[in-house]
């Protein structure tokens, strides 16, 4: 069975071929991405196998978007025979609110409460059904499923989503932390639980989940307690360009000073505050880390992230009662052993050992970087959030 995971952004469309033929059994046979929708200078940039190929096109909507990398993967590459050969089609949704606790064949209720999240992710949900719209149209028998961002995080306990607000925001408007980063949060656990010869119910891990967007999850026996991100992804950590926590009435300050231009403030605290901020030149942490003993501003902005994501390892620890390991994942996790290291650094009270030889360069495969007498391991697993969403169709179908 083919199974297509698309991964659809304001002005692009992520996606990933599998086949399925067994049970367990996933083989990606291509994977790409479409760029700059909406310009005349559109790109999509494909990978088969080991070679890599890229195609000009104007594409000034996502459905166009779609129907030009079909184009390619049957006429131009002959990846596939046609359209009909795919069977399922896998969307990444990052909201589902309270009502989805699990991936969900999609059909119009499905499509109707994504868009009422509209109101709670509105830089990614209308993205999404972009994605969701222009699959049906490209893909008119195959199954559609949408697996939430969210999903993962529905386990969470009262006294970890309820906000210390008027109870009413909540069961009027659902105002609560919702957590984001799910999919990839269960990937690694899982992964972690594989790799050690365990059920992962019976394992507590936090994971970290760094990258231009970034968070940390609580896992308890296999299930989400408590994660950084909140009511939106803006939440936790400090980011590429998101302020991460901050003093609230440090926005009804800057709303002030910003001539109650609710728009600016948005635009402030998610497009232009975290490493792009701190730095005032870039939200890319790899020239921020080779510059950390050279510039000033550098220095602070790595110290400022390793030292929150340290916080919030150090407060889960306490959350959980018992850890089993600490996960590092994403584009910074898995390639930043300045991070790992700062992140973990002088934790040994607490039975935290990392291996520095262990801890060098960056890992496309899983390995455990802590020392042989660390309590709590320390592990790098690279993230598969396209793999994990396959798997997610392969269940519902």
């Amino acid at each position: 069975m083919h199974i297509l995971v698309l991964n659809a952004g304001s002005s692009s469309i992520k996606f990933e071929l599998f086949i399925n033929k067994t049970p367990g059994d996933f083989k990606s046979i291509t994977s790409g991405l479409a760029d700059r929708l909406y310009l005349a200078e559109s790109k999509i940039k494909i990978k088969i196998g080991e070679r890599k190929v890229e195609f000009v096109k104007e594409m000034l909507d996502h459905s166009t978007a779609l129907e030009n990398v079909i184009r390619i993967l049957v006429e131009q590459e002959k990846v596939i025979e046609n359209t009909e050969q795919i069977k399922v089609v896998g969307h990444r949704i990052v909201h589902g609110g309270e009502k989805y606790a699990s991936s969900v064949v999609i059909d119009d209720e499905v499509i109707a409460e994504i868009e009422n999240c509209v109101q709670f992710a509105p830089l990614h949900n209308p993205a999404n059904l972009k994605g969701i719209y222009a699959s049906k149209k490209a893909f008119s028998s195959a199954i559609q499923v949408g697996v939430f961002d969210t999903a993962f995080h529905q386990t969470l306990p009262p006294h970890a989503y309820i906000y210390g607000i008027p109870y009413s925001y909540y069961k009027k408007y659902g105002v609560r932390r919702y957590g984001f980063h799910g999919t990839s949060h269960d990937f690694v656990s899982k992964a972690y639980a594989e790799m050690i010869g365990k059920p992962v119910s019976e394992l507590n891990v936090i994971t970290c989940h760094l990258g231009n967007g970034a968070s940390v999850a609580a896992i308890k026996n296999g299930k989400s307690i408590d994660t950084s991100m909140g009511f939106t992804p803006l939440e936790g950590l400090m980011m590429g360009t998101r302020s991460g926590d901050l003093d609230p009435a440090l926005v009804l300050w800057l709303v002030e000073k910003n001539n109650n231009d609710i728009d600016a403030v948005n635009r402030i605290l998610n497009k232009e505050s975290g490493f792009l901020g701190v730095t005032e030149e870039t939200n890319d942490c790899k020239p921020i880390e080779d510059n950390y003993d050279k510039a000033e501003k550098c220095k602070l902005a790595m110290d400022i992230f390793s030292y929150r994501v340290k916080k919030y390892i150090g407060s889960y620890m306490a959350a959980l009662g018992r850890v089993d390991c600490i996960i590092f994942t994403g584009g910074i996790g898995e390639n930043s052993e300045m991070i790992r290291e700062m992140s973990t650094d002088n934790m040994e009270s607490f039975g935290v050992k990392l291996d520095t030889e262990k801890n060098i360069g960056r890992f496309k495969k899983s390995a455990i970087i802590s020392t042989p007498d660390s309590n709590i391991q320390i592990a790098v697993i690279p993230t598969n959030e396209q793999l994990s969403i396959a798997q997610e169709c392969a269940k519902l179908t």
